[in-house]
């Protein structure tokens, strides 16, 4: 259960994200789906992680009760963040120069800094006892996102309804959020 809540979460907080975007430029740019692909996959692997081991390491110094209080909230915080859509500047940037690969690797990495998937893997992570399954989650859920981006480019990316979806994703927030602040 807490693997499907884990890529449930990341898939749905992703959809319309800056991530999403990259993921889309990037296969209009180089039209090469599997280089893209693999660089989103090791991007998010290690960018996860990081995250997920900050959230253990979070979780080990916190007392039980600050910890359900600081998830809690920050399940809530992260709710109402999905609301707003991401927007993307499309801009040359030097990573492109280095082929489709290397390129998503970088961007993708650095993309996802300070994102709000990256803040909820923390918050799995400090929740959840298993680095690897929140990595793998989190992860999985990220690919659930942007593969399809990647291989169906604009096209599915326009017919998505993407308001309820971040309104979905912000329930599923705000759901986790209750449920760490009434102790479950």
């Amino acid at each position: 259960m807490e693997f499907l809540i884990a890529t449930s979460v990341v898939a749905l907080a992703e959809v319309g994200d800056k991530t999403q975007l990259l993921s889309l430029v990037l296969a209009a740019r180089y039209r090469r789906p599997w280089p893209i692909v693999l660089g989103i996959t090791v991007a998010t692997l290690a960018n996860h992680a990081a995250a997920a081991w900050l959230g253990q390491l979070v979780q080990s110094y916190l007392t039980p009760d600050v910890l359900r209080w600081v998830l809690g909230l920050s399940f809530l915080a992260v709710a109402a963040w999905t609301l707003i859509p991401d927007r993307m500047e499309e801009e040359e940037h030097a990573a492109y120069r280095y082929g489709p690969f290397v390129a998503t690797l970088i961007l993708f990495f650095f993309a996802e800094i300070g994102d709000k998937t990256q803040v909820a893997t923390i918050m799995l992570a400090a929740r959840y006892p298993s680095l690897v399954m929140v990595v793998t989650a989190t992860t999985l859920g990220m690919l659930i996102a942007n593969v399809p981006v990647v291989w169906l480019g604009g096209k599915a990316a326009e017919r998505l309804p993407l308001r309820v979806i971040r309104t979905i994703a912000a329930g599923l927030f705000a759901a986790l959020g209750v449920w760490a602040l009434v102790g479950g």
